[in-house]
C-alpha cells in the first residue's frame, strides 16, 4: 500500500470529495461538444426537418416499423422543403435524414440523463455545497433553455420556409456554447488554482477576446444559416476583391449583417482577422512583461487552437463546406472558446 493511501486512510491528507463532480462535468462538457458536432452534420446534411414533431418523451423511440416510416415520410412530404427542394426523395432517402437528426435529439435526451442521475448520486453523498447550488441550478436551466431553442429552431421551417430561420440557428447555438463554456467554468472553479499574472488588466483583456471568439461562434452560425460558405469559395479575395462589391445592397443597412449572404461572410472573415490581430496584441503584451519565453501555457495553447481555426476555416471555404472540415471548424471554435475560459477561471480570484 503506498504512503498517500495510508496517509489519507489515516486522515492526514484530505479526500477530494469534489473530485468525482469535476470528472462528471467534463464528461457533461464533452458530450455538448459531441452533442454540436452532430448538430453541425445534421445541418450540412439538410437533416433538420426531417422530424416533424416534438415529442420530449416518446420520440426517443424512433420508428420500428414500415408503417411507423410511412407516418414519419407522410408528414415530412407536408412541409415546404419536401415539396420545394426534396419531392425526389423516396422513403429509402429520407431515412438517412431521419436517422441523423433522431440521432441529435437523442443525443440532447441522454445528456438530461448524463446531468440529472449523477446530480441525484452526488446530492445524496451530500458532495454538494450550497456554494455550488447557483452554478448547478444555471447548468440546469441552460440545458432545458437549449432543448427549447432546439424545437423553436425547427418549427421556424416546418411552414413557410425551407430551412431554419438563420436567427434561430444562431440563438441555438450560441445557447450551446455558453452551456459548454458554463460547465467548464464551474469544473474549474471546483479546484482551488493559481497562476501567475492574474492582474485584473489582463483578465479583462482575456474576456474580451472570449466575447470576441463568441460572436465569431454566433457569426458562424449565421454563415451556415444562410449557406454563406457555399458562395466566394476564394480567399483571400471574395470575388476578386479584398472588400468586394455589393455589401450594403439590403436597406436597412444593418440587415447586410445578418440576411446578406455576401456580407455575413465578409463580416465572418474580418472577424477572423480582428481577432488573430488581437491575439498578436496580447502577446506582445504578456511578453513584454515577462519575456517570450515564460509564457504561460495556457496562452500559449490559445494562440496555436487560433492559427489551427484560421487554417481550418480557410480549408473549409476553399474546397465548398466538405463536412469533415466544417465539422472541425466549428468543434475547434468551440474548443478555443472553452480554453480561454478555463484559463480564466484559474486566475479568476473567485471561486465556486
Amino acid at each position: 500500500m503506498s504512503d498517500r493511501i495510508k496517509n489519507v486512510m489515516n486522515g492526514t491528507i484530505a479526500v477530494d470529495r469534489l473530485r468525482p463532480v469535476r470528472i462528471w462535468l467534463y464528461i457533461l462538457a464533452f458530450a455538448v461538444l459531441i452533442l454540436v458536432a452532430v448538430g453541425g452534420i445534421t445541418r450540412l446534411t439538410d437533416s433538420g426537418l426531417s422530424i416533424t414533431t416534438w415529442k420530449p418523451l416518446s420520440g426517443i423511440i424512433p420508428p420500428l416499423s414500415n408503417a411507423d416510416w410511412l407516418i414519419e415520410f407522410e408528414a415530412y412530404k407536408l412541409i415546404p422543403e419536401f415539396q420545394l427542394q426534396n419531392s425526389w426523395m423516396d422513403l429509402q432517402s429520407f431515412k438517412v435524414i431521419f436517422w441523423w437528426e433522431w440521432g441529435h435529439r437523442f443525443l440532447a435526451r441522454m445528456l438530461g440523463f448524463l446531468f440529472a442521475i449523477p446530480f441525484i448520486v452526488f446530492l445524496f453523498q451530500k458532495r454538494f455545497s450550497w456554494r455550488l447550488a447557483p452554478s448547478l441550478f444555471l447548468l440546469f436551466i441552460l440545458g432545458g433553455f437549449q432543448g427549447f431553442l432546439g424545437w423553436w429552431m425547427v418549427s421556424s421551417g416546418l411552414t413557410e420556409r425551407v430551412d431554419v430561420s438563420q436567427y434561430r440557428l444562431a440563438a441555438h447555438l450560441g445557447a450551446a456554447s455558453l452551456l459548454f463554456i458554463a460547465i467548464i467554468w464551474v469544473a474549474r472553479s471546483l479546484k482551488k488554482r493559481s497562476i501567475e499574472g492574474g492582474r485584473p488588466m489582463w483578465r479583462f483583456l482575456l474576456w474580451v477576446l472570449a466575447l470576441l471568439v463568441f460572436l465569431q461562434i454566433i457569426m458562424g452560425a449565421f454563415v451556415a444559416g444562410l449557406d454563406a460558405g457555399f458562395a466566394y469559395n476564394t480567399w483571400p479575395l471574395m470575388d476578386g476583391q479584398f472588400i468586394p462589391d455589393g455589401l450594403a445592397l439590403m436597406q436597412p443597412v444593418w440587415l447586410n449583417l445578418f440576411e446578406s449572404q455576401l456580407a455575413v461572410q465578409f463580416t465572418h472573415r474580418m472577424m477572423a482577422y480582428f481577432i488573430v490581430l488581437y491575439a498578436g496584441f496580447l502577446l506582445l503584451i504578456d511578453a513584454r512583461s515577462k519575456g517570450f519565453a515564460k509564457l504561460d501555457g495556457w496562452f500559449k495553447m490559445i494562440l496555436s487552437i487560433i492559427l489551427l481555426q484560421v487554417i481550418l476555416g480557410i480549408l473549409t471555404l476553399v474546397f465548398v463546406i466538405p463536412i469533415p472540415l466544417a465539422i472541425a471548424h466549428q468543434i475547434v471554435a468551440f474548443i478555443l472558446f472553452a480554453v480561454i475560459i478555463a484559463y480564466i477561471a484559474d486566475i479568476h480570484k473567485g471561486k465556486v
